[in-house]
Formats: structure tokens, sequence, C-alpha cells
């Protein structure tokens, strides 16, 4: 579009301050206000102020919230029988090549204290892999068990887009085809004051942010990839999110149990720790499956009991998905408003400029972000599937520098993982109460990725290696 049309056209649509200093501008200046501006769909913004500007707060519908069923482990009194054949489903998926691996992997380490993309950052016990190492292993891995390398579809953002990239390309993929590893960015979204009037972050840029996680549906389809998975033949993604190094990537029951139920979309729920933990709650509303943040649903009713004194809302979601390729083409497309995913209202304190140009640091929220759960596409899904996975070999976050859900915690559930493996496989080794070895070592997810795999390979060695501080098993 040209300069002029672009700047009328916003002018038309009552957003004209987006160039109000454009002439201060040198033309490098110019040229990236104008990208930034051509980002932004006018008429979507319009929408939303109509939606979600007119109150003060979204309203969350809380009505005739019932727990949503899910599949029991085996464990815990669901049906083996149910889980073997899943399993053999999702063997026969992956030896066809339908399965890809998807990771949201927008983040920056900041809660962290690191200064760098989130998926650089090391969370190994010995070696200190990256979460991105971590990933491509486990994504080799399954790609070598199944005789079919996998492709693996990374969404960054315009943030760590080129630092994500230039690490891969010096780290050698980490041992995965190039060609087998995509990025793309993330969509933006323009933040708006009050009045639903696009700021500027400064004189010649836009206040923009990620559209959220949900954002990652269109972004998959504007991107092209997609296309890319019709040509390979891949029909079944497997969504996880990058600060999760525990994840299994790649698992056949939770593919099977998706093939053989038919769903467009399945999910994999803990229970809950206890009832105010921070996870969203997998809920029927009206026969649709949706999530409800724990930050909507009331405490009385994140407490309520069951008639075995269990708690009522359960099943915790934990951020892990199989979507149907052409799922998300048609989420992707929605226009009409009646499958698009919605977005939600962030009021935030957003750095910006006065009318002369001024930079002004609110000391309290001035304005909107905006931004979409994927989780928000289950009631959109036909015949959806929630099953349960054990919380100590698929989820132990790295979320804050220091305790809950930090980097010391996930080794050690890192390290309670691997001596539960051993155990299997018939070693004896010592642990305390929680099982948490004394010593401190690490197991490649290339030698093993779960407590099958693990023992595979065990029983290959010989003579069997000794345990000791700072072993590495690869």
């Amino acid at each position: 579009m040209a300069t002029h049309e672009l700047i009328e056209k916003f002018q038309q649509a009552g957003q004209g301050q987006v160039f109000a200093f454009y002439d201060r501008l040198d033309a490098a200046g110019q040229a990236q206000l104008l990208a930034e501006a051509e980002e932004i769909d006018l008429e979507e913004l319009a929408q939303l102020k109509t939606t979600l500007l007119g109150k003060s707060a979204a309203s969350v519908d809380l009505g005739d919230l019932t727990p949503a069923p899910y599949e029991r482990l085996p464990e815990a009194g669901g049906d083996k029988a149910a889980w073997t054949a899943a399993k053999a489903a999702g063997v026969e998926a992956l030896k066809a090549g339908r399965v890809a691996a998807f990771t949201v992997a927008g983040g920056q380490g900041t809660r962290l204290g690191y200064d760098g993309p989130k998926g650089t950052f090391p969370v190994t016990p010995v070696k200190q892999k990256p979460l991105f190492q971590v990933f491509a292993e486990k994504i080799l891995a399954a790609g070598r068990r199944y005789g079919r390398p996998l492709h693996w579809f990374i969404m960054t953002s315009h943030q760590n887009h080129e630092a994500t990239e230039a690490y891969f390309t010096e780290h050698g993929f980490f041992g995965m085809a190039p060609h087998k590893v995509h990025f793309f960015r993330q969509g933006r979204m323009p933040a708006v004051d009050f009045d639903g009037k696009i700021l500027l972050e400064t004189t010649g840029t836009i206040a923009m942010s990620p559209d959220g996680h949900g954002g990652s549906l269109r972004a998959l389809e504007r991107s092209g990839a997609l296309d890319l998975m019709e040509r390979e033949g891949i029909d079944i993604l497997s969504y996880f999110q990058v600060d999760n190094p525990l994840v299994r990537c790649i698992d056949p029951a939770f593919i099977g149990w998706h093939v053989q139920r038919g769903p467009e979309m399945s999910s994999k729920m803990v229970p809950k720790a206890y009832a105010g933990e921070k996870v969203g709650h997998f809920c029927e509303q009206r026969g649709k499956l949706v999530v409800v943040e724990y930050s909507d649903l009331p405490a009385a009713m994140q407490e309520e009991t069951d008639a075995t004194g269990g708690l009522r809302f359960i099943a915790g979601s934990i951020a892990i998905h199989i979507l149907d390729r052409e799922f998300i083409r048609r989420m992707a497309r929605a226009a009409d408003g009646t499958e698009a995913l919605a977005f939600h209202r962030a009021d935030k304190k957003i750095p910006t400029v006065d009318a002369a140009g001024a930079a002004v640091k609110p000391a309290k929220a001035n304005g909107v972000k905006f931004e979409m759960f994927v989780f928000d596409a289950l009631p959109f899904a036909k015949n959806p599937v929630v099953i349960e996975t054990g919380r100590a070999d698929d989820f132990s976050p790295v979320k804050n520098a220091e305790g809950k859900d930090s980097p010391q915690t996930c080794r050690e559930d890192q390290l309670r993982q691997y001596a539960r493996w051993l155990k299997s496989a018939g070693v004896t080794i010592a642990t305390d109460d929680s099982g948490l070895p004394a010593l401190n070592f690490e197991v490649s997810p290339l030698f093993g990725d779960d407590a099958e795999s693990f023992a595979a390979s065990w029983a290959k060695l010989s003579p069997k290696p000794e345990i000791t501080e700072g072993f590495y098993l690869a």
C-alpha cells in the first residue's frame, strides 16, 4: 500500500495520531513506523473497541460449569487396555509421518534474570543444556524410534526472532536437519488508550505487544506453516510451551487418544496439587469444553469437593495440546466472529508520548493490551478429549528465578525422573523421601526420554556404568 494511502486509511479510522510526528522522522524512522502500521488490522481494532473497551473488565461466564471428564491414567483407575490401544495408534501415526512438534517460544528470560530468548536458558543438571536442546533431542529421539524424522515448528517473537535463529545456527540445530526446523514470528497487536486510540511508544514507534499464545493459530496460517505441513502429509501438531523441559514433546499415547477419538483438539491435564494452584480448570459448559483460569474461578468453587472428598474441579490445564491442521486453519481464517478466538483485555501501564512528543511513564494503567489464549479454541473443536498425565513426567516449568517453578525445582524434578527410571530398570540408587537422589547426574533424551525407552537402552549396556557424581548418560 502506498504511503499516502496508508496514512489516509488511519486518518479515516480516527487513528491519525499514529502519524502525528511522521514528518520529524528520518527515512529509516518513517519506514519503521509504516511497517508497524501495516501490521494493524484497523477493522479488527474497531470491533475490539466495541466489544472490550465498553466495559471496565472482561466478564467471565461461570454459569452451568461442571468438571470436565478426562481419561484417567491406568494407575489412577483408567482402562489399561484402552491406553495400550491408544499408544499403538499413536505409534502408527508417528511411523506414517503425520505428526510434527510445535513450540511457542516468543518469551525472553527476563523473569529468570537472564538476557536472551527463554529457549536458550540452561536447565539440565550436569550439562546445563538449554531448553531448545532438550526439546531437539526429544524430537530427534522420537524420529529415530519411529523411523520418520519429525518437523519442528517454533513460534518466536519480533523481540527474539533473529537471536533464536542465530542460536540454532551457532549450535548446529542440535543435531536436527535444518530443513526440518521452521521459525516464524508471533503476531502483534497495538496497545490503545481507554478510548480505543492507538498509543505511540515513541514518536516513531507504535506500542505493540504479542497477541498471546492463541495468536499461534493464525501465525501458523499466515506464515505458510500449515501449507508446508499439508505438503509433507502432516495433519497432527503437538503443541507445548518453551518453559517446560519435562514435557513429553512427542507422546504416542496422547497422539493415539487423539487419533482414535477423532477430536480436532486434545489436551493434557494434571490433578491439581491443591485447591488454589495457579492453573486453568478444564470444565464443561452447556455441552462445550472450556478452560477457566484460576483467577476467574471463585475460591469457593476451587475448594468444592466431590463425594470422595477430593477436589471437584480437579483437572488442571498445563498448556499441552494436540491440534488438527485443518482445525487450526479454520480457526485462523474465522472472520465472522462465530469461530474466531476472542481477545482478552489487560489494562496496563504503557509507556507512551504526549501531544508534544515527550515521553510519558504512567504511574497507573493508562491503556489496554489485547491477547488471545489457545485454550479458547476448545469450545469450537469437535469431540475434544482431555487425558490425564503424570505431573512428575510431564510438567515442571521454569517460570521464576527462585522458589516454585524455578530452575532449582526443575533440575530437582529432572533428577527425580532419572532416579525413577534407574529404579524401574533394577538399579539401586539412594534418594530422599521425595525421590531426589543424593547424586547430581544427567540422562540425555537420546538415551531415554521415558521409562520404557530408558529401560531398553540400559538393557543394552554391558557392562553397566556406575552412577557417580556428575555422570552423564548419553
